[in-house]
């Protein structure tokens, strides 16, 4: 799995919702597994994406030069085959380029479902309810790195 399917992501979300930066995330619950600290790396690692998950609903990535922060929603509980439904939307972005060379649009959002690993230290992204057009593995990053 790599990040070239962030690609498939992106043609596959839903259109482009405008939130302003004043319209609040909703809350997720503190023990949520999403919330914490998570990197990907390419897989020739050459780079890396870090995304600092909260539980107010926003995420901070860093992901070569970029920084950019968005709004999400995600489902409290799995559905029966494991997943979890999020909805992200990039609500600003310093306009430098990630790691696969592209610069995230303001007002971007898609959706994808989470499947994590029962030790709930790692997890997939996918475009569907089904793990071959996944992203991934996400690993927690533990203390207090970015």
């Amino acid at each position: 799995m790599n990040l070239r399917l962030r690609r498939v992501v992106a043609v596959l979300a839903m259109p482009a919702v405008l939130m302003s930066a004043a319209e609040a995330a909703p809350p997720v619950r503190q023990s949520h597994p999403v919330i914490g600290t998570w990197r990907i790396t390419m897989p020739d690692g050459s780079c890396s994406e870090t995304y600092r998950i909260r539980s107010d609903g926003t995420t901070l990535v860093f992901s070569n030069e970029e920084v950019a922060e968005s709004t999400f929603s995600i489902s409290d509980q799995p559905d029966k085959d494991g997943f979890y439904k999020e909805v992200d939307t990039i609500v600003k972005d310093n306009g430098k380029r990630d790691c696969l060379g592209d610069v995230s649009e303001v007002g971007h959002s898609s959706t994808t479902y989470l499947l994590f690993h029962p030790s709930g230290d790692m997890f997939l992204m996918c475009v569907e309810r089904r793990t071959d057009k996944c992203l991934g593995p996400f690993i927690r990053v533990k203390g207090n790195a970015i």
